[in-house]
């Protein structure tokens, strides 16, 4: 029944081709990136629907896709998984069996993932995360911003239109990923990512630019000048770019694939090395208090390691 999943549920090529979307800015370089990170996820997400037993798959993404870029790839293998689990509601989750098996190690981008799946179904969106590790589901929530963004740009960069049926937290989280989108929607752009940014309600754009920290730190595609452009342009919100950097770092050490474009973004962003910041994002985690506080234990997270990275 894989080959019908695919049919139904399937993305034509041609929806993650540069021009297609409509992005703009970036010279051929970036572009190709952008392009070649969308048919990565898709990759994903297509083995995922064709087969959805957890080591198979693993093996599958494990062969096919270089280790720089698998992360995209598990990611879109979370998109498929929970759309296949939406399909069949009866049986053991394989989104939950691939989490806690081969694809642990890729646990960040699996939330993420599951977000993009979040945009395509009939679900109640944050009821649907409280299944999901109680830190990490915020991430489902900043997929579904990235997808948003990346596959509605007009709509939600452009009109900076606000997302429906989400908490006023939800909507933070969903700020984050929207920003992870403008790094893609501008193509690296410093001054188009800005520009966008500053059209945002300001109580929006300091979860814009952390998703955007984010994105240049684990997606790259642009030399040194550009994130040093980007770091000057952020202004008062570097605490917010610099703490989507070392998420970046942390989730490519996690899953151990390493990448000098995040090495780099780590040294001009936050003054330190990837594994340095990754490290500030573990020590983050001491004393975080679940439950009973003002904001998600995610935001808490969050806000101390702006807090470390930027003093």
């Amino acid at each position: 029944m894989g080959w019908l999943t695919k049919k139904l549920f399937g993305i034509a090529p041609k929806e993650t081709r540069f021009d297609y979307r409509g992005f703009e800015g970036g010279g051929p370089r970036i572009r190709q990136r952008i392009e070649q990170i969308g048919a990565t996820f898709a990759i994903g997400y297509h083995a995922a629907l064709l087969n959805d037993e957890p080591h198979s798959l693993a093996e599958t993404l494990n062969r096919e896709v270089e280790s720089e870029l698998r992360g995209f790839a598990f990611e879109g293998a979370g998109m498929g998984l929970a759309i296949t689990d939406f399909i069949h509601p009866f049986r053991p989750s394989r989104w939950q069996a691939f989490l806690a098996g081969p694809g642990a190690h890729h646990v960040y981008m699996l939330h993420v993932g599951a977000g993009w799946a979040l945009a395509r179904l009939p679900v109640p969106l944050e009821r649907a995360t409280l299944r999901m590790d109680p830190l990490l589901r915020w991430l489902a929530i900043d997929g579904y911003g990235f997808h948003q963004g990346y596959f509605h740009n007009p709509r939600f960069i452009g009109r900076q239109e606000e997302p429906q049926r989400l908490s006023a937290y939800g909507r933070c989280a969903f700020d984050q990923g929207l920003g992870r989108s403008l790094w893609f929607v501008k193509a690296g752009d410093p001054e188009r990512v800005a520009a966008a940014i500053s059209a945002f309600a300001p109580a929006r754009r300091p979860h814009l630019w952390s998703g955007v920290g984010l994105a240049c730190a684990y997606a790259g595609g642009v030399e040194r000048p550009v994130l040093e452009t980007l770091r000057e342009l952020s202004g008062g919100f570097l605490p917010q770019l610099a703490q989507g950097v070392a998420f970046a770092a942390k989730a490519r050490q996690r899953a151990g694939n390493p990448a000098a474009h995040t090495e780099l973004a780590c040294a001009i962003v936050c003054g330190m090395s990837a594994d340095n910041a990754a490290a500030v994002t573990d020590l983050a985690l001491d004393g975080l208090r679940f439950g009973g506080d003002d904001m998600p234990a995610y935001e808490s997270w969050r806000q101390k390691i702006q807090s470390l990275l930027v003093g």
